[in-house]
């Protein structure tokens, strides 16, 4: 097929839907309303009397006025010119962005969870405090750990709890340990949240296979190293072989390791971290337990420990009551104090829990079986057309590069660029960063094989448009309402709110 054949049949996923039309503000007219309020039945009240003159606004100008229909309109038509996760794959690697089943969203929505108050007495919250000491006991299964925290309010957060509690370990300890190790095919977060804590950072690189090696631990570790921090699989998508000899490495010189938990959605049911060494770990509920993940949260990111950090654990903390029930506990001495207000994103909880339980330990298995297997489906399929920097069996996911595409000048932001014309969502690029021109997919155990293997195809066809027409690709996307945006400058001057013309 001819590049201009391949660019007339693609765009239709992300094409304009009917004709267009101005802009809400645009379509903005004097005197307008999309609301009526019925006369007040009460006595009217100066505002200025209330609040004091300082505090009110002569006028809001340059709002839009506008009826409810065109309001309406505006944001449902907004809502088709996004990807999304229920309109195909997603397959950002590391981040992961999974089907999220609509049980779990009908369960969340019960008005006992959804619209309970954050500080109503924990009478009234027994049905909500027995969900979390369940799920606490449950997730405590799956990775093999002794106590689980549900406080944390996203996987990074839960990551920079897990610091600390190994910080408050080691100080009550009376040790000095000043530095923490990190593999270079680590997230990002692992690093910041080691050195948010005070710790220096020591890198340590991963074998010419992509594993990191308990040899080149060794030669890192000493008597001030408070942790390891490892990510198993890796962000190559590789399993970590040597896992238990590198924990013992850590643990003969008295520290501790952490488990990044971003890619446990390729061990559920197989194997837990906790038995392979791990102390402490985080967990992303939006990765492995199907909550949703985007749009700036709401996130949850829980953290399982080892007993011996358990007396750090943040508060509160659920308790079953002795004469029954439950209860929270925030008075625990050796704590390292509370991340943030009330108990959480309650409705990310209730996912997650309604996930476990539905699935149960042959589902969560299952689940891993099928995300592993496609991970590797589209490795076999992709590794003919493109270079495949660590190619050997992988886990959840999948690194690509685009290294045979030098001599066409085609790079892998291009690709990326052109995926989006095929209406797909690009895959997560340059990251891990010890691969030049990453391209890191994971398609999750959500996609059937026809779903997979049109995403294959596509990445084939992009493959061959930088053969026979490179300009094609270094120019997409060409079906979306903007292009090449300055990505750089949107990321340091973003215009957060629009301003009427002056």
């Amino acid at each position: 097929m001819s590049a201009t054949s391949r660019r007339d049949r693609v765009g239709n996923a992300t094409a304009a839907i009917g004709y267009e039309e101005p802009l809400v503000f645009e379509r903005s007219r004097p005197g307008r309303s999309g609301y009526s309020l019925p006369a007040l039945d009460v006595p009217a009240v100066d505002p200025a009397a209330c609040l004091g003159a300082a505090a009110l606004r002569e006028g809001i100008p340059g709002l839009p006025e506008l009826s409810e229909i065109d309001v309406v309109r505006h944001f449902t038509r907004l809502s088709t010119w996004n990807a999304a996760v229920d309109l195909g794959l997603y397959p950002l690697g590391s981040c992961t962005m999974k089907y999220n089943p609509k049980l779990n969203e009908r369960v969340a929505r019960l008005p006992g969870f959804a619209q309970a108050h954050p500080l109503q007495p924990e009478a009234l919250a027994q049905g909500f405090l027995e969900l979390c000491f369940e799920l606490e006991r449950h997730l405590a299964e799956v990775i093999g750990m002794d106590r689980v925290t549900l406080q944390p309010a996203a996987g990074a957060q839960g990551e920079l709890a897990g610091v600390m509690m190994i910080r408050a370990y080691h100080e009550e300890r009376r040790e000095r340990r000043t530095r923490v190790l990190v593999p270079d095919s680590a997230h990002g977060t692992n690093p910041a949240s080691a050195a948010l804590n005070g710790y220096e950072i020591v890198p340590v690189p991963s074998g010419g296979d992509g594993l990191l090696h308990a040899e080149a631990v060794a030669a890192a570790m000493a008597d001030d190293v408070a942790a390891l921090m490892i990510t198993n699989p890796s962000t190559l998508g590789l399993f970590e072989e040597e896992i238990a000899a590198i924990c013992e490495v850590v643990h003969a010189r008295g520290g501790l390791v952490y488990g990044d938990g971003a890619n446990l959605n390729a061990l559920l049911g197989i194997a837990r971290p906790g038995d392979l060494g791990i102390d402490v770990m985080h967990l992303n509920l939006h990765k492995t337990f199907s909550t949703p993940h985007g749009g700036g949260g709401p996130g949850s990111g829980p953290v399982g420990v080892k007993d011996a950090l358990a007396p750090f654990l943040p508060t509160p903390v659920v308790r079953r009551s002795l004469g029954g029930g439950f209860r929270l506990e925030r008075e625990l001495p050796r704590s390292i104090g509370r991340l943030h207000a009330n108990f959480g994103n309650v409705g990310m909880l209730v996912r997650a829990f309604a996930y476990l339980r539905s699935l149960g330990p042959d589902g969560l298995r299952r689940c891993a079986e099928m995300a592993v297997l496609n991970a590797n489906y589209l490795l076999a399929r992709l590794r003919g057309a493109w270079h495949v920097p660590y190619d050997r069996i992988v886990m959840h996911e999948c690194v690509l590069s685009d290294r045979r595409l030098a001599d066409t000048g085609v790079t892998t932001l291009d690709v990326a660029k052109r995926l989006i014309d095929y209406g797909y969502h690009p895959p997560t690029v340059y990251f891990p960063l010890i691969v030049p021109g990453a391209l890191m997919i994971e398609p999750t155990e959500s996609e059937s094989l026809e779903g997979l293997d049109r995403f294959a195809e596509a990445l084939l066809a992009i493959a061959a448009e930088a053969r026979e027409d490179p300009e094609l690709v270094r120019s997409a996307p060409h079906h979306t309402r903007r292009s090449r945006l300055d990505e750089t400058r949107a990321a340091r001057q973003p215009v957060l709110r629009w301003q009427p013309p002056e």
